[in-house]
């Protein structure tokens, strides 16, 4: 059809070029092609590729996921921040926040927001592009994928942990010992680096290595296992639901489990100069300090298993999301 209306407009156009041209329109995407039928592309095909690269939109999509959860949740962390510090009930950590004043509730928001957002688009973007290249390396060696892909999280989790000096601030900003001290990030950072040296920016550095590998590495292995046990989505918001409980049950679930370790990051962070403490012995310290109880450790961790639920069911299901519109 395309060969006989080009030679009704040009005769004198050789019969193998218009054949040549005829079978190019056959391949040759047309224009609203790039333009999905079921709404899941905002654009055409291409125009993000060329914006984002290949992968890049794995970071994209978990910077804004976790950019989102911080803004919800921040006021809850903060009052887990203070049953962690002071081992007190969820009242007594309210009512000192609200003799803080509304005007402090968002203090050390700045941190975690730079932090989350940085680490969380590392977490998913590197474990991506980790994932893609140790299989390429060990194509045919007949090792398992989920080997592979469990030393990718660890690696993706391990990566994150450059990022310390957020937490250490925001755990400085939180903490009402140093309001009188410290008065914003930027004040915080400079007072740390110009009084005690860039090693003091990574206290509690070593919590957060134990902490960070090993729940990337189960979190990503269980997260497609949990999902297909969930009933089957039918629908966009079907789906949406099913990315909220995967991610909120498992983040829940390993909030409690790596909980301790929050704690003894709290306590090291708080600290300001002076001898930096084995993570065992911060460990014992508090152990002792709550009375040898089991159940002092774990002080506010009812309230960091219901923020972790929401945290990450907001993070797994608008990542997801953004996933599939990117």
């Amino acid at each position: 059809m395309f060969s006989k209306q080009v030679r009704e407009f040009f005769p004198e156009l050789p019969l193998m070029a218009v054949s040549t041209m005829d079978s190019e329109s056959t391949r040759t995407p047309q224009p609203g092609a790039g333009l999905t039928k079921g709404g899941s592309s905002l654009l055409p095909d291409g125009i993000l590729g060329a914006k984002l690269g290949s992968h890049g939109k794995h970071y994209v999509c978990g910077s804004m996921a976790a950019f989102t959860n911080i803004l919800v949740t921040f006021p809850i962390q903060k009052v887990l921040f203070r049953q962690q510090l002071h081992g007190v009930l969820v009242t007594e950590a309210v009512q000192q926040l609200q003799r803080d004043g509304l005007r402090n509730l968002y203090r050390g928001l700045l941190p975690p927001l730079l932090q989350k957002s940085t680490t969380v688009a590392i977490m998913f973007g590197l474990y991506e592009d980790f994932s893609r290249v140790l299989q390429k390396h060990v194509c045919g060696s007949g090792v398992p994928e989920l080997v592979t892909r469990s030393f990718a999280a660890a690696l993706a989790g391990t990566t994150e942990a450059i990022l310390t000096p957020f937490e250490r601030v925001q755990t400085l900003l939180q903490d009402h010992r140093h309001h009188a001290r410290f008065n914003n990030t930027a004040h915080t950072f400079r007072t740390l680096l110009t009084e005690y040296g860039v090693r003091e920016c990574y206290r509690g550095l070593v919590p957060v290595l134990l902490r960070n590998g090993p729940s990337n590495v189960l979190f990503f292995g269980l997260r497609g296992p949990i999902k297909e046990l969930l009933p089957q989505a039918n629908n966009k918001a079907g789906h949406l639901v099913n990315d909220f409980v995967c991610g909120g049950v498992l983040g829940a679930a390993l909030g409690i489990m790596f909980y301790p370790l929050n704690v003894v990051k709290a306590r090291a962070q708080s600290q300001v100069g002076g001898a930096f403490q084995p993570c065992r012995k911060v460990l014992l310290t508090v152990w002792r300090e709550r009375g040898g109880s089991v159940i002092m450790l774990f002080r506010g961790a009812h309230l960091n298993y219901h923020r972790s639920l929401i945290s990450w069911g907001i993070i797994n299901a608008t990542y997801e999301l953004l996933l599939k519109l990117l």
